[in-house]
């Protein structure tokens, strides 16, 4: 790129020319190219979701909509509805309800965590397997891994962040 940019006009010029078949149309043509689904010799799409410390495994196959989570089902193994609330949300936005059997191995963490953990599986695995649902699901916000963990505790301190009482005297 030999010109120089002076204001938007210029901008919008080269990027039209870019589009129109200047000699980067390729780049942008392998830009929109669509995504290709990705899945093993078993029609499943696979996905590693994390929250907190939690690590989950995560298989997707066309089904009737069962989940089982280190071998139990998914109301057996997370009790509480709204975990099995968050584990549905995923397949409500991409609007998929019952058509995905889920099998899932989790470790780590907390009840809640793993429950967190095996949703980011699940939407990942979901994109994965069908591209089109990716937007819908980027949307919500499922595919980004929630980072917040737990902060470390620290010396001189009580517990991460609180300090030891203090005596004036």
């Amino acid at each position: 790129m030999a010109e120089e940019i002076k204001s938007l006009e210029d901008l919008n010029s080269i990027a039209d020319g870019a589009v129109a078949g200047g000699d980067e149309a390729g780049v942008v043509a392998d830009l929109a190219t669509p995504r290709e689904p990705v899945r093993d010799e078993l029609g499943r799409a696979y996905a590693t979701g994390k929250r907190k410390d939690a690590v989950a495994r995560v298989w997707i196959k066309p089904g009737s909509g069962k989940v089982t989570v280190n071998g139990k089902a998914m109301d057996a193994y997370f009790a509480r509805p709204v975990l099995q609330m968050i584990l549905r949300q995923p397949f409500t936005v991409a609007g998929v309800e019952g058509e995905f059997d889920v099998q899932a191995t989790v470790k780590g963490g907390g009840l809640s965590g793993q429950a967190g953990a095996v949703k980011h599986g699940i939407s990942k695995a979901l994109q994965l397997y069908e591209p089109s649902l990716r937007a819908p699901l980027k949307a919500a916000g499922f595919l980004t891994r929630d980072s917040r963990v737990v902060e470390r505790k620290k010396y001189g301190k009580a517990k991460a962040r609180k300090s030891f009482q203090f005596s004036k005297r």
